[in-house]
C-alpha cells in the first residue's frame, strides 16, 4: 500500500485530495487545527482505506515529531503534500498596514513549516517519493491588498525550486490550485459571492496526475494538468 500524509486535510482542497486517494486505495496520515472536524474527515476517509488523524499546527515541533513518528508506523511515506496554509487578517489589508505580528505567523505556517515538515519526515520517504507544496498565483502576481498571503506563497515557490534544485533524485512540484469555492477564499472577501468558483474536487485530479504519475519536477497549474494530464 502507498501512504500519503496531507496536511491541512480536514477540509478544502486537503481533505478532497484525501478523499480521491483514499478511494485510489492509499492509506493516509491526515492533520489539521480543529480537533472536531479532523475527526469527520477520518471517520469519512476511513471507509476507504486506513487513516491516521493527527491534530495539531504544522508549526509546532511536537506536533511535527508525531507525524514523523504515524509515518513510521505506516513503514514510510509515497507522498507528502504541504497543503495547510494561513490567510491572515480578513478582509486582506495593506502592507503599510500589515501587523507584523501577524505577517510572522503568515510566514511560519506558509514558508517555514513546510521545510520543517519536509526535514521532519526526509527519513520516512520511500524511494521515488514526491513533494507537493500548495502555492498560490498570489505568489507570482501582485496583487493589492494580498501582500501577506501572496508573499508568503512567493517565497514557498522559491524554496521549492531551490529543493528541487538541490535533491534531483526527488520530485519536487509546487502546484497552484488557482480560485476555488473554499472558506479560505471567503474569508479573503467576506462580502462578495465566490459560488462561481470552481469546487477544490475539480482540480484534484490535476494533483492525482502528478502524485501517481512521473512528472518532472517543478511548478504546474492544477487546471492544467486537469486539461492535460498526460
Amino acid at each position: 500500500m502507498k501512504n500519503a500524509l496531507i496536511t491541512g486535510a480536514s477540509r478544502g482542497l486537503g481533505l478532497a485530495l484525501a478523499r480521491q486517494l483514499a478511494q485510489n486505495g492509499w492509506g493516509l496520515i491526515i492533520d489539521a487545527r480543529g480537533i472536531k472536524s479532523l475527526e469527520q474527515a477520518r471517520l469519512e476517509l476511513s471507509r476507504f482505506t486506513k487513516v491516521i488523524a493527527i491534530p495539531g499546527d504544522v508549526t509546532t515541533r511536537y506536533h511535527r515529531k508525531k507525524l514523523a513518528l504515524a509515518a513510521g508506523q505506516l513503514g514510510g511515506i509515497d507522498a507528502l503534500v504541504n497543503n495547510a496554509s494561513y490567510l491572515g487578517p480578513s478582509p486582506q489589508p495593506a502592507l503599510l498596514d500589515y501587523p507584523l505580528d501577524v505577517l510572522e505567523k503568515v510566514y511560519l505556517t506558509n514558508v517555514i513549516s513546510p521545510l520543517a515538515v519536509i526535514q521532519t519526515l526526509r527519513a520516512t520517504m520511500r524511494p521515488e517519493a514526491c513533494i507537493l507544496n500548495v502555492t498560490s498565483d498570489a505568489g507570482v502576481e501582485a496583487y493589492g491588498g494580498w501582500g501577506g498571503y501572496g508573499s508568503s506563497k512567493a517565497a514557498l515557490e522559491h524554496l521549492s525550486a531551490i529543493l528541487a534544485d538541490e535533491n534531483p533524485a526527488l520530485r519536487i512540484y509546487w502546484v497552484d490550485p488557482g480560485d476555488m469555492r473554499t472558506q479560505m477564499l471567503q474569508e479573503a472577501f467576506p462580502d462578495e459571492d465566490i459560488s462561481d468558483r470552481p469546487l477544490p474536487e475539480e482540480n484534484v485530479p490535476g494533483l492525482i496526475s502528478l502524485i501517481e504519475g512521473r512528472k518532472p519536477s517543478g511548478r504546474y497549474r492544477a487546471q492544467e494538468l486537469v486539461k492535460t494530464p498526460g
